[in-house]
């Protein structure tokens, strides 16, 4: 059996969160490297894009968020055989990510900046990208984006949308998901509840 290591922030949520609730599905062993910001400060030079999650396998560094959770979503059987299901699945995952650049283009920022930022964001791509997963729920049948079952595009979406409604981000309505994209906050509370994820944060402190 290869050893696995994954290293991402000490964080509830963020790219790696669906990677570890998929190796907690499959029942593989890992080790889940925890880093603090200025840990990774000190290791960003070492990295191959000077970015987080990285796992290791054997000592063999790989990256990408989304390629990592097709990857280890094939192991654990939440990853769909069929082409085009897993083309829907890919779609998604790729949103998430996009979005997942606009938002973090706000980080850093303060004050007066951080709220004309946020706002913008929340009348912009938010509000774009919540209605179109809403859509893409939609033609995956209304429960699940892909496969007609749990995968690892859901996973993703799970905590894109947990931490939207969390109210972490400053001057994003908490409630946005729920107003925005109704089937999407019932994909959440759905995926919430599925035995694994809640395996999964029953692990966590």
């Amino acid at each position: 059996m290869p050893r696995y290591k994954l290293s991402y922030f000490d964080i509830d949520g963020g790219r790696a969160e669906p990677i570890r609730i998929v190796f907690h599905a499959a029942g593989i062993d890992f080790e889940d490297n925890r880093i603090s910001f200025a840990e990774f400060s000190e290791m960003r030079s070492g990295l191959r894009f000077n970015s987080v999650p990285v796992l290791e396998i054997d000592g063999a560094q790989i990256t990408q968020s989304n390629a990592l959770s097709r990857y280890i979503g094939k192991m654990a059987g939440l990853y769909p055989a069929d082409d085009l299901q897993a083309l829907y699945c890919d779609e998604v995952m790729g949103a998430l990510e996009d979005l997942t650049h606009y938002i973090v283009r706000t980080f850093g920022l303060e004050g007066e900046e951080l709220r004309l930022a946020r706002e913008k964001l929340v009348d912009g791509w938010l509000s774009v990208f919540l209605r179109g997963l809403d859509q893409l729920l939609i033609r995956g049948g209304g429960e699940y984006f892909a496969d007609n079952r749990l995968t690892v595009a859901d996973l993703r979406a799970f905590v894109q949308t947990r931490s939207l409604c969390s109210g972490i981000l400053d001057y994003v309505p908490t409630d946005i998901v729920q107003r925005l994209a109704p089937g999407l906050f019932e994909h959440k509370e759905r995926i919430n509840a599925d035995p694994r994820v809640k395996a999964y944060y029953a692990t966590r402190p």
